[in-house]
């Protein structure tokens, strides 16, 4: 996968839809299941002095936890509370991958670069893990980060070996494939409201009581953590996609912890939008950045011949539906998997050509391309209903959802109207949090104020779909100082490290150096990208690693 640089080298990201939540309680009220206390507070305090004890002891990574590592690749464990409020009680540990700091200038082979300490980062999901991210600093963009940081990144609690959650057998997780209709009848939402509340019992089943400890707050307390177990005394923070999320809730509840942070791609904190309504905002979101996919086709008519109007456009791939609904392409893709293959192109613009020449050739009767991208590998099953367990888990204990299913009719209905793309698909991924057997909580109000905490980074794209703009926005509000960079007319979710030389500048220097520009600012976008060219009936390039937006994918 091209994609941005940051996330195909760490080659780990499992890039979600966000579900979300509705209004009612008062966020962050006194006594909400999860809600920081004083219990909570005091177990926080006994982990980070453990951890600050024991340290990590770092050898070479198992190969279950990255497979064929380097050996400047270095693994460890650090020990947390399953739940904070209970420090002495059960205990899981965290895989952690760290790759020191070259100390190298890549300018200047002579010249000894000053270490800064220990960079982690979180790649998003919930359900990523950053274990490769460490490797990133082979990549030019980032070759002065990494010979001034340690690069380390871990899975999170319930990701990979980290104390694994799963909701169901992953023998079953890649199903048949799937007809997912844009506007399904009543009959097969009745189907999905099944699934979904058999999903949420196998959660319960699966991963038993332990299931209502893996939420965002966790997560943020565990990177305390982990900064403690790495010596760090304040941390240097990399946040992507929902990383910004528990990374803003870090910086809220830790200000003093924090030396820098760089929140990449901000989801909206806002606890009336968490998550229910960041949910829906997403799927509106997605269908914009549909539109600007299949105008880009339309321009390109003579390279794919899919029409040379995006309403032509729209046609040519409804018809692809309608014929892998009768018969799936190699027996594995149906009109989901489709779905899921051209959602990716939502993410990442770099995507673009692989997909629009897998559509044309499945139109001239050549399914083979389209089979190699959008095929689920039962190789992958393991890790990706893992990733999806983790993501249902956290964000179905982190908020209050509509438990009533006419709400979500009511809202996905309405919104399908004028956004059909995504609409229901992200609500059948996010169903199962109305019938949720744990607790939950109410978000944090996110929220620092003046000179409380350091001056934090805020990258985004002004079109990202994954992470709306106005998630970046309200970040940049509710944390003071903070400053956002705008990569604008750019929709590729993650900009951090890629190809735009602006925001790597902005980048590289807080990093670096600590500076940030005086006041919001602005990058022109990426150029977009080339139509690729096979020769006539050569099959046409696609992606050689799976498509990392989806954990979800299987779950169609």
């Amino acid at each position: 996968m091209k994609a941005a640089a940051l996330y195909s080298a760490a080659g780990s990201l499992l890039l979600t839809s966000l579900a979300a939540a509705p209004a009612g309680g008062a966020p962050g009220s006194p006594g909400a299941f999860g809600a920081p206390g004083a219990a909570e507070l005091r177990g926080t305090a006994v982990a980070v002095a453990r951890a600050r004890a024991a340290g990590i002891a770092f050898g070479p990574c198992a190969a279950a936890d990255v497979p064929q590592a380097p050996a400047e690749l270095r693994c460890g464990t650090v020990t947390v509370p399953l739940d904070y409020a209970h420090p002495d009680g059960r205990k899981i540990e965290l895989t952690v991958s760290r790759t020191r700091a070259t100390q190298k200038d890549p300018h200047n082979s002579k010249r000894k670069v000053p270490r800064q300490g220990a960079l982690v980062y979180n790649p998003g999901g919930p359900g990523a893990s950053s274990m490769y991210f460490p490797l990133i600093g082979k990549i030019p963009q980032w070759k002065r980060t990494a010979a001034a940081y340690d690069l380390v990144g871990y899975a999170p609690r319930g990701v990979g070996r980290s104390a694994p959650l799963s909701c169901e057998d992953p023998k079953h997780f890649f199903k048949a494939p799937t007809a997912s209709p844009a506007f399904p009848s009543q009959a097969f939402k009745r189907q999905r409201v099944a699934q979904a509340k058999a999903y949420a019992r196998g959660c319960a089943q699966r991963s038993g009581s332990g299931l209502r400890f893996y939420t965002s707050l966790a997560n943020a307390r565990d990177l305390d953590v982990l900064r403690a177990a790495l010596g760090e005394d304040r941390l240097t923070f990399m946040g992507a996609s929902y990383g910004t999320y528990f990374g803003a809730l870090y910086a809220t509840m830790f200000p003093s912890h924090v030396r820098r942070m760089v929140l990449d791609s901000a989801v909206n904190p806002d606890p009336e939008k968490v998550w229910y309504r960041n949910n829906l905002d997403q799927s509106a979101a997605f269908e914009e950045r549909w539109a600007d996919f299949r105008e880009w086709i339309a321009r390109h008519d003579d390279v794919y011949g899919l029409g040379d109007t995006p309403a032509k456009v729209q046609r040519a791939y409804d018809t692809a539906r309608e014929r892998l609904a009768g018969k799936a392409a190699g027996g594995r893709v149906g009109p989901g998997q489709l779905q899921n293959a051209f959602l990716s192109a939502g993410y990442y613009d770099d995507f673009w050509p692989s997909r629009a020449e897998a559509l044309a050739a499945f139109l001239r009767g050549d399914p083979e391309p389209l089979v190699r991208l959008a095929a689920p590998s039962p190789d992958t099953a393991v890790e990706a209903e893992n990733g999806r367990a983790v993501y249902t888990a956290v964000e179905c204990n982190d908020a209050p959802w509509p438990t009533r299913w006419k709400v979500w009719d009511r809202d996905n209905t309405r919104l399908a109207r004028v956004a059909p793309f995504e609409t229901w698909d992200n609500a059948w991924m996010n169903l199962p949090c109305a019938y949720w057997p744990a607790p939950r909580q109410r978000p944090l109000d996110v929220r620092t104020a003046p000179g409380e905490l350091p001056p934090v980074l805020i990258l985004a794209a002004q079109r990202d779909a994954a992470a709306p703009y106005q998630g970046a926005l309200e970040t940049n509000r509710r944390l003071a100082g903070s400053v956002l960079v705008t990569e604008r007319d750019a929709g590729t979710h993650g900009v951090g490290g890629g190809p735009n030389p602006c925001v790597n500048a902005y980048l590289d220097a807080y990093l670096l150096q600590g500076r940030l520009p005086a006041r919001h600012t602005s990058c022109a976008p990426r150029p977009e990208p080339e139509p690729d060219t096979p020769a006539a009936g050569a099959p046409a390039p696609g992606s050689t690693s799976r498509d990392a937006v989806k954990g979800r994918a299987a779950g169609r």
